[in-house]
Order: structure tokens, then sequence, then C-alpha cells
């Protein structure tokens, strides 16, 4: 993982074996970031996304490994009881061209990820909605 910064912008390539979630998060905490939006593409070969059940109040996912490619990243960086909280959804295609996608569970990088952290000025907080069970915007 290697990544550079360009005011309010962070440019962040991740390598063979990198995992996405968890090197985002290390740059947020040196970076200092308490809000951000992100996306990025890249390869894969051992991801899990899912969806959110709202009756049963938690997340399915679901496990694939092979060859993908990431043709979305998409999400944000906020802060939950200070701490910073990654909220990503990923779409990834296989040889033949079907895709799948959902929240992002986690993804590591076959060969290479380009992710690009746009830095907002300001701070955003979640908490647990006891209607939904998920983690939402506090403001």
């Amino acid at each position: 993982m290697e990544y550079k910064r360009f005011n309010d912008t962070i440019v962040l390539r991740l390598d063979p074996d990198d995992e996405i979630c968890e090197s985002i998060l290390k740059v947020a905490d040196k970076e200092n970031i308490g809000l951000a939006e992100i996306n990025g593409l890249g390869a894969t070969d051992d991801f899990a996304v899912g969806v959110y059940n709202v009756e049963k109040q938690k997340f399915l996912a679901d496990h694939f490994s092979g060859y993908y490619e990431i043709v979305s990243l998409t999400g944000n960086l906020t802060t939950m009881n200070g701490k910073s909280y990654l909220h990503l959804h990923m779409s990834a295609g296989d040889k033949d061209g079907k895709v799948v996608g959902g929240h992002l569970k986690y993804a590591v990088i076959s060969a290479t990820a380009e992710i690009f952290i746009r830095i907002i000025e300001g701070k955003v907080e979640r908490e647990v909605s006891t209607d939904t069970g998920l983690n939402i915007f506090k403001f």
C-alpha cells in the first residue's frame, strides 16, 4: 500500500494481498480523517459482499473467490464512538461479465486497486438506529 495526498484528496494504491477496508482505515487514522467520500476500482480474488435484512437486523453476506475486476467501489468514511467508520459498497465482475455486489465486508487485492479518498472538512458521527439496527448519520 502506498498513497499520496493532494490537498483534500488522497490517491491510494493497494497491492496484492492488501485488504481494502483495513487499508483505508489505516490511511484515515494516519491522516486524521473524520469525513470523506471514497471511490475506486481494481482487481480482487477473495471478497464478501451482501445485503442488509431489516427484519432480522443483520447483514447477509456471500463470499466469492476467483478472478474478479472491481467495477465499482463507492462509499464514505465517518466516525462512530470517536473511531473511523467505513461504509462501502462494491461491485465486481468475473470473466463471463457476471457482476455481483452489495455492502462490502472485505476484499483482498489480487493485482492492484486505485482508490480516491476525497476529504470533506468536518466530521459526521454515527449512532445505532433502534428502528433498523443500522449505524446511521447523527446530526
